[in-house]
């Protein structure tokens, strides 16, 4: 009898159980789909399905966990995508469908994958990609902004004069 006995091990220690759960999430956000062991694939499921559900309620705090064990891109899908197209469901955002056993050594396959999700159009928002000019100054009595030159161009102004 398993009492007080939580998870699977994997025949791993903790930190290659959390690198190996990590690194399947982030594949299967990533496209949707993965080829794994039957082992593999219900020891992640469980995650992948708290993880959707913490990116719908969208609260920071919950936001910088997951993007502390998530990749950059795997981060942006699941709230970007996945989670808003999850929202009027309850559960159940993931299916394992078993394959055949694997040539190798006959080791039991299966498919982890996401159940249909409403397509989100909205384009992914990445910050830091884009560099847009800022404009920065203080505005005259009509409204208007005056533009601040960046320092360096003073200074190469100020001396060429000098010369």
């Amino acid at each position: 009898m398993r009492h007080q006995v939580f998870g699977k091990r994997l025949s791993r220690d903790t930190k290659a159980r959390k690198a190996l759960l990590n690194n399947l999430a982030n594949s299967l956000l990533l496209h949707g789909k993965i080829t794994t062991t039957i082992a593999k694939a219900k020891f992640a499921k469980s995650h992948v399905e708290k993880m959707v559900t913490v990116a719908k309620k969208n609260r920071l705090a919950q936001s910088r966990i997951l993007a502390s064990s998530l990749n950059r891109e795997a981060f942006l899908m699941l709230k970007n995508q996945i989670a808003p197209g999850f929202s009027g469901r309850s559960g159940g955002y993931t299916r394992i469908i078993r394959l055949s056993p694997r040539r190798g050594d006959m080791a039991p396959m299966a498919r982890l994958e996401f159940v249909r999700w409403e397509k989100v159009t909205a384009p992914i928002n990445r910050p830091g990609k884009e560099k847009s000019a800022k404009v920065s100054g203080n505005k005259t009595k009509d409204g208007k902004k005056t533009i601040k030159k960046p320092i360096k161009q003073i200074k190469n102004k100020i001396r060429s004069v000098k010369k």
